[in-house]
């Protein structure tokens, strides 16, 4: 009786393990599907309009091609050694010039949030370097390094550096005074105190200005390899600009896409990155 009674306890616990497995997997399904429905929803809600703007022919179709069209030539693109060979250049340049506006931004935004006469001086600066179209920035970066790759890292450099740096220094503003005064009295002073206790503090804000930066920067990216082509640096704005040229719709609007598509994705990771962060400071009720 005790070896039957055994054998029971321990079946039942195999299902209880398994019913928990299976609990697991759909609340995973769950969560996976109410995370891409909305998504999905809006990519048919999309397709839906543009293809009702071509049925209504307000522009002829070699000029506006359908999704259909569009959506075929963009499956024939992907499959070409040369679209990947394009698209690296690109992120490689997206990266590198994210990465030294981030170093810039490290410098200069940490100095202007604690020196009071430092940010009334280079404050404003900021922001209104912010607000400059970096398509404005082209001619002078032509003029100093010519038709070449130090040109585009310049204004992307300039496009995303700002933002980062006003997240930086927003956040800090936003640190509660009680934290600051906490550290102090436990001993952190000066670069201490900002790398422990203020810098912890802001990184809500700061992850929101690294996320504004990437726009920024993706956007004068996308100009900058439009305007500027590199002699043998294929890129995704030099197919754009050569797509137009040879008025190739369809490979235009397919270019187009993989531009939106890079953005979605890249949102959709500092989004995920934001959504953790916010947990770990608590910020997010976990109780629902």
């Amino acid at each position: 009786m005790a070896v039957d009674e055994r054998v029971l306890q321990q079946e039942m616990a195999g299902l209880d393990a398994l019913e928990q497995e299976q609990g697991g997997r759909a609340r995973l399904a769950n969560r996976v599907w109410s995370a891409a429905w909305p998504k999905l929803a809006a990519i048919a809600i999309a397709l839906g309009l543009w293809q009702l703007v071509v049925a209504l022919h307000l522009k002829p179709d070699y000029v506006l091609p359908g999704p259909g069209p569009v959506l075929r030539q963009l499956a024939d693109t992907v499959r070409t050694a040369e679209f990947w060979h394009a698209l690296a250049t690109t992120m490689r340049r997206a990266v590198f010039g994210f990465s030294m506006a981030i170093l810039v931004a490290a410098v200069v935004a940490p100095l202007v949030a604690t020196i009071r006469p430092l940010r009334t001086a280079v404050g404003a600066m900021i922001t209104g370097l912010q607000t400059m179209p970096s398509i404005a920035w082209f001619p002078l970066a032509i003029l100093l390094f010519k038709l070449s790759e130090a040109a585009i890292t310049f204004v992307v450099v300039l496009g995303a550096a700002p933002s980062i740096a006003n997240g930086l220094v927003s956040g800090v503003d936003h640190v509660p005074p009680l934290l600051v005064r906490a550290g102090r009295m436990l001993g952190a002073r000066g670069p201490r105190l900002f790398w422990h206790i203020v810098l912890p503090a802001a990184l809500p804000s700061c992850l929101a200005g690294l996320k504004q930066g990437w726009a920024f920067a993706w956007r004068s990216l996308m100009a900058g390899e439009l305007i500027v082509i590199v002699a043998n640096r294929p890129s995704i704005g030099a197919r754009l600009q050569f797509a137009r040229e040879l008025s190739d719709a369809p490979a235009l609007l397919a270019l187009m896409i993989v531009v939106l598509l890079v953005g979605i994705a890249v949102d959709a990771a500092f989004g995920t990155a934001d959504r953790a962060l916010r947990r770990r400071w608590g910020l997010v009720d976990t109780a629902t």
